[in-house]
């Protein structure tokens, strides 16, 4: 008899009690990886403002593990101000050549200053200046102004090292639901969410009507 992959498990309605959704996600993001044609880490990220009007942008998935999801940005952008003031997310995960998708929302605590750091460190040369000189989601005069400041910092940087700003970090939501979505005939998808109380307590099921 033929193992069962970890996707035909999370549908098959007879036991789903011991299967992992951290494994699921494993096992559709290395499909994506083979299968989209530009980066499968993208995902939808969504925040609220202070009047709790809801704000959202693509961003990409930089690292996880066993206790969630990792994106970094500038601490001082609307995202970052809206995390700090509201720590709780959503974000979605869209693969559009797997016809599959995930959801997730929690919430949100800052990662360490050296998961920061060595993020940081393994960016290219030039995407670590530009996130030292961008003053993110406020406005910007001329791009010429960006490109004068990012030439000036590099010059001022020259062969140096290039250290993380202090802005400049990063947030891990800390998920107590994910919901897997695949796609169906005449729209008879399937969908399966597994929620928790927090990130103490076990993961529950459940499949959903489309």
């Amino acid at each position: 008899m033929m193992l069962q992959t970890l996707t035909e498990r999370l549908f098959d309605d007879s036991d789903r009690t011991d299967l992992d959704p951290f494994a699921v996600f494993e096992e559709w993001f290395a499909l994506a990886q083979e299968s989209e044609p530009n980066d499968p880490h993208a995902m939808a990220l969504a925040t609220a403002d202070a009047d709790g009007l809801p704000d959202v942008r693509m961003v990409l998935l930089n690292r996880r593990n066993a206790r969630g999801f990792c994106f970094f940005t500038n601490f001082e952008s609307a995202k970052g101000r809206q995390l700090l003031a509201n720590p709780q997310a959503a974000m979605v995960m869209h693969w559009k050549s797997l016809r599959r998708q995930v959801r997730m929302r929690g919430p949100v605590e800052e990662v360490t200053p050296e998961e920061a750091d060595a993020y940081f460190a393994s960016r290219a040369r030039g995407s670590r200046i530009a996130s030292a000189t961008s003053r993110q989601s406020r406005p910007l005069p001329s791009r010429q102004q960006m490109m004068d400041e990012v030439t000036t910092l590099t010059a001022m940087v020259g062969d140096g090292d290039m250290q993380r700003p202090a802005h400049w970090s990063g947030f891990r939501i800390l998920p107590t639901s994910i919901e897997f979505w695949k796609d169906g005939e005449f729209r008879l998808h399937d969908r399966v969410r597994f929620s928790r109380p927090n990130i103490e307590t076990p993961w529950s099921s459940q499949r959903l009507y489309p």
